[in-house]
């Protein structure tokens, strides 16, 4: 007889269906799982043996094998093991044969017969509450399970021998309910920030269309502090959002106590990071931190120390949205819709766009263009928004601190974000929220300026040569600007306002 257990592969953070069958046959004493299975899968006979032992149940002596079907889908990590450790006990008779029937099942276990939590259990979940099973899992992952459905029947075990005692009725395990996770308030403000008036408005601008950003300016003038002020004036995740953030965060494992949060991600990594640290891949091709900033903000400090080989593989993901990780055997895709903000010295020494300053290599133009040139000009054609952040003076400091703080502008960016959702669920796109995600002939149709800012627009258009990705992001921001003015309309002066945020864009293309 063989018996089946229900359990996923995952493909991107698709959820694909797993068919464990453990045959316990006659024959020389044996252990062996079949189904091209990785390392970690291998090795689940051992975890399981010792697990089974400690919970007072022996492996018979006969031949076990456990096959893995589809046989030609790759099977990675741990969460095999308690499939595979269930199924050998309901073949042996330890729990009903029946009991695992419309379940799957995930999780990876201890030599102590214990189950740890593993990655990937919230689009398991939601698999298998649109295949309408229920779900087994680790204790410490059935609060994340629980977000699939209210009326999913989810069984968290800390153990094996919970869940035998579960499935004999001896002690029957209560359905874990779904846990948010609190953000302590980092405590960042913008009115921590004195001076740089110009420099909020554009990081305004950016959050309320979710347009793309760069900051050019000396060290020490506060760019990194205004993008760590970023997500303090975001609003939070809506709900359908927070599931496909977190799905990516459960499969990269990064889901704390199987507790969600509606805060936007904000990724800052380190410009040594390698080429699959950012867009992702590796052996298993695993999310990188532009699929776990989906939703949220990428900050790309010193950005033309990056690789400029690294840089450039953001160039699809800006514009479509996802990244595709392709291998000889596997190819996943994962979610990348993010605000990219990046910020970077004008020039290696960081002084040579300072009056009187004279560069130690040369000309300081000649400075500015050879450390600029990093930088491709295809991938500066896709930021909206170039702005240069001046040193602050001394006399910055010692003003008293701002009026308005987050509060107020994170108001703001929440009010044009509402008109921009209405507007487009009005237009029958409601997976459209931000001015930075329309495309094409809608918007044109939505960000149409009067009379005299299309004129405005098409002078511009040809004295500073904008290319046509480069004409319709500065259409996305005049129509960003007239949400936070609250007109129905795109007028001259949002036209205006926009291209001057991107004069900066056409001198980082000429260095490039």
């Amino acid at each position: 007889m063989v018996q089946r257990v229900g359990t996923v592969a995952f493909e991107g953070i698709e959820a694909r269906s797993v068919d464990v069958q453990v045959q316990v046959a006659p024959g020389l004493p044996a252990f062996n799982v079949v189904g091209l299975p990785d390392k970690a899968v291998s090795e689940a006979r051992e975890r399981v043996r010792a697990a089974l032992i400690a919970s007072g149940l022996a492996l018979p002596a006969r031949r076990i094998t456990v096959n893995l079907a589809p046989a030609d889908l790759p099977k990675e990590g741990s969460h095999y093991d308690l499939p595979i450790a269930l199924g050998l006990m309901a073949a042996i008779g330890a729990i009903p044969h029946d009991a695992l029937d419309g379940y799957t099942v995930l999780g990876e276990l201890g030599l102590d017969g214990t189950i740890a939590a593993v990655a990937g259990v919230l689009p398991a979940a939601i698999a298998a509450n649109g295949r309408g099973e229920g779900m087994i899992c680790p204790a410490a992952c059935g609060p994340e399970a629980a977000w699939a459905s209210p009326e999913m029947e989810i069984v968290a075990a800390a153990s094996l021998i919970q869940l035998a005692n579960h499935f004999k009725g001896t002690q029957v395990l209560s359905r874990p309910q779904p846990k948010v996770r609190e953000i302590a308030g980092t405590g960042l403000d913008l009115k921590d920030i004195k001076g740089q008036e110009s420099a909020k408005r554009a990081l305004e601008i950016a959050a309320a269309g979710g347009h793309n950003l760069l900051m050019v300016g000396p060290p020490g003038a506060g760019k990194s502090m205004l993008a760590a002020r970023l997500p303090s004036i975001l609003p939070p995740l809506l709900p359908d959002e927070l599931l496909e953030v977190s799905m990516i965060a459960s499969v990269a494992g990064e889901i704390e106590g199987g507790a969600l949060t509606n805060a936007r991600p904000f990724r800052s990594p380190h410009h040594s990071a390698s080429m699959p640290a950012l867009v992702g891949g590796g052996l298993k091709a695993r999310p990188g931190e532009i699929s776990l900033a989906h939703g949220g903000v990428l900050f790309l400090d010193e950005f033309p120390e990056f690789e400029p080989r690294v840089l450039d593989s953001l160039r699809q993901p800006l514009e479509t949205g996802e990244v595709a990780i392709v291998r000889a055997n596997h190819r996943a895709t994962y979610p990348a819709r993010f605000m990219l903000v990046a910020a970077m010295n004008p020039c290696r020494c960081g002084h040579a766009a300072e009056p009187d300053y004279v560069c130690k290599r040369g000309a300081n133009t000649r400075c500015m263009a050879d450390y600029q040139a990093r930088l491709s000009g295809p991938l500066i054609d896709r930021i909206d928004l170039v702005i240069d952040v001046p040193a602050v003076t001394c006399a910055d400091l010692l003003l008293p601190p701002p009026a308005e703080g987050s509060r107020e502008v994170a108001a703001r960016v929440a009010l044009a974000r509402d008109r921009q959702a209405a507007r487009y669920a009005g237009l029958g796109m409601p997976q459209v929220r931000t001015n930075a995600q329309v495309q094409g002939a809608r918007l044109e149709d939505v960000a149409r300026p009067d009379g005299s800012g299309l004129t405005l627009l098409r002078d511009a258009a040809q004295s500073m040569r904008l290319s046509a990705r480069g004409y319709h992001r500065v259409l996305r921001v005049a129509r960003t600007l007239a949400d936070l003015d609250g007109a129905d309309k795109v007028a001259r002066i949002h036209i205006a306002e926009a291209l001057s945020y991107r004069t900066g864009v056409d001198d980082l293309r000429r260095a490039a």
